[in-house]
């Protein structure tokens, strides 16, 4: 299985470094995400300013741009395939109700789904990042769960999950 795993609170937010660690041994995973923290950007695309990629010492590569702009570009060229899933997370506090409207997390995820490929957005509904390795276990679960369910492959879906 192939992941695209993004986020709005930057390459280098505890949460995605957390759930790529939890998703590497299930996945080959791809990190594409903001450069810096982007919450509240829902959907939002960059239209009149160029967009940089760059790769980090780690491997991951981040974008001068909003969340859905990293799932975009990725999508459009910068992997050279198409992933099976698009995860983004682990956010920085909960996002539910109006929350999923406004935020980056959700966004990238929507980008995903909006190219017809699966996605989950994650989230951990405690701010400050407590309890972020049992968070991305648990993200981890649930992915492997979806395989196992053979929900992947067939038509795009979009899940929003609070972790606590």
């Amino acid at each position: 299985m192939k992941i695209l795993l993004s986020n709005d609170d930057g390459y280098q937010a505890p949460g995605i470094v957390a759930l790529y660690e939890a998703l590497k041994s299930i996945a080959d995973v791809e990190v594409v995400a903001p450069e810096q923290n982007n919450s509240a950007k829902s959907n939002a695309l960059t239209l009149h300013s160029p967009l940089y990629v760059h790769r980090a010492a780690n491997g991951f590569r981040y974008v001068n741009g909003t969340p859905a702009d990293c799932v975009h570009i990725a999508l459009t060229g910068l992997l050279g395939y198409r992933p099976d899933l698009v995860v983004s997370g682990i956010n920085n506090g909960a996002n539910m109700g109006d929350d999923t409207i406004y935020s980056g997390t959700v966004g990238a995820a929507m980008e995903g789904y909006l190219f017809g490929i699966p996605a989950l957005a994650f989230s951990q509904v405690e701010k400050g990042w407590s309890e972020l390795d049992a968070a991305a276990r648990k993200a981890r679960e649930i992915v492997e769960q979806i395989q196992a369910q053979s929900m992947i492959g067939h038509q795009p879906w979009l899940l929003n999950v609070n972790l606590p």
